[in-house]
C-alpha cells in the first residue's frame, strides 16, 4: 500500500546516509530484485563443505557435530544500481553478501529462507520465507508527492528442474502487507566451473498482478496532484526481463571474490509508466567473501 505520509531516510538514499543500519535494509532490498540474486547464487555456488577441515572441540564444544552440516559464506562488496527501479541515476553502494545451508534442504540468505520439500532425479519443489522491504520517496527527487510503498513479508513456492550444468526454473511469490502483490518468475541458468574459475548465467522473466504493479508504476489522482507527474493505471502483465552473468575466483580454498554484471529490461505497462526514467536498468557488482 502506498502512503503520502512522511518517511525515514532511505537505505538507497545519498551515501552519507548508508553508513548506519540502512545498510543491512539496502542489502534485503537489492536481493529481492531479480538481478540482485545473482550475487546470492554465484557464492552459494561454491559452498560446499570441505572434508579436510576439521573442527576444534575445545573451540565448539558439543556443537561440533551439528556445525559439520552448517554451510556459510559471509562477504562485503560494491554494486552500481539505479536509485529505483526505473530511474536514470545510479548509485555506487555497499553490498554485503551471505549465503548458509543446512544439511541438503535448508538454505538462508539476505533474501529470507527457502525450504527444499522434495528432490527427485532432477526435479526440486521448494518454499521459501522473505521480505519486501518496499520503496521509499527519497529514494529518488523524482519520487517525490509519490509517497512510499510500505514492507511486507513475502511467502513463495520454487519448482526447477537442473541436468548437468544447465537448470530451469519458476517461482511464485506473494507479498502480505506493502503491495500486496503477486509476482511470477520463470527462467533459466548455466553455470561451468574451469580450474579456480566459476562461470554462470541467468535469463529470466517476471510477470506481475495489477497490484504490484499499481503501487511500484501507478499513479493515482492524489499522487498526481502532489508530484506533478500524470495518472497513469498500471495493469497486470510482465513486468520485467533480466540477463545477467557472473564470475567467481577461488583465491584458496575459502577465499573467493566475485562479479557479476546484467541488465533488466522494463516492459508492457512498467516501461510506459511516467515514473520510470529509463527502461533498461544495468548493474554490476563485485565483492569479496569467505567460506567457513
Amino acid at each position: 500500500m502506498k502512503s503520502l505520509t512522511a518517511s525515514a531516510p532511505s537505505a538507497f538514499g545519498h551515501a552519507h546516509k548508508m553508513r548506519n543500519a540502512g545498510l543491512t535494509a539496502l542489502a534485503i532490498a537489492l536481493a529481492m530484485t531479480p538481478f540482485a540474486s545473482s550475487a546470492a547464487d554465484v557464492v552459494e555456488s561454491e559452498a560446499t563443505p570441505n572434508p579436510s577441515q576439521e573442527i576444534d572441540p575445545a573451540r565448539y564444544g558439543d556443537f561440533r557435530d551439528s556445525l559439520h552440516d552448517w554451510q556459510v559464506t559471509i562477504g562485503a562488496g560494491a554494486i552500481y544500481m539505479p536509485e529505483y527501479e526505473g530511474s536514470d541515476k545510479f548509485d555506487v553502494k555497499p553490498f554485503p553478501l551471505f549465503s548458509a545451508r543446512f544439511g541438503e534442504r535448508v538454505s538462508v540468505d539476505i533474501t529470507g529462507v527457502t525450504v527444499d520439500l522434495l528432490e527427485y532425479d532432477g526435479f526440486k519443489i521448494g518454499v521459501k520465507g522473505g521480505y519486501e522491504l518496499g520503496r521509499k520517496e527519497d529514494d529518488s527527487d523524482y519520487l517525490k508527492g509519490l509517497g512510499d510503498v510500505d514492507p511486507g513479508g513475502v511467502i513463495g513456492g520454487i519448482v526447477s528442474y537442473g541436468y548437468g550444468p544447465f537448470e530451469i526454473y519458476g517461482k511464485l511469490d506473494k507479498t502480505i502487507g506493502g503491495s500486496d502483490g503477486l509476482t511470477g518468475t520463470v527462467g533459466a541458468k548455466a553455470s561451468y566451473r574451469y580450474e579456480r574459475f566459476i562461470f554462470s548465467a541467468d535469463v529470466s522473466g517476471t510477470w506481475a498482478d495489477d497490484k504490484h504493479m499499481e503501487a511500484y508504476f501507478g499513479v493515482t489522482a492524489t499522487q498526481s496532484a502532489s508530484s506533478g507527474l500524470p495518472q497513469y493505471d498500471a495493469k497486470a502483465g510482465v513486468k520485467r526481463v533480466d540477463v545477467k552473468a557472473s564470475v567467481t575466483y577461488m583465491l584458496t580454498d575459502n577465499w573467493m571474490v566475485t562479479g557479476a554484471a546484467g541488465a533488466g529490461f522494463l516492459m508492457g505497462d512498467a516501461k510506459d509508466s511516467p515514473i520510470v526514467k529509463k527502461d533498461v536498468q544495468p548493474f554490476g557488482m563485485l565483492g569479496l567473501a569467505y567460506r567457513f
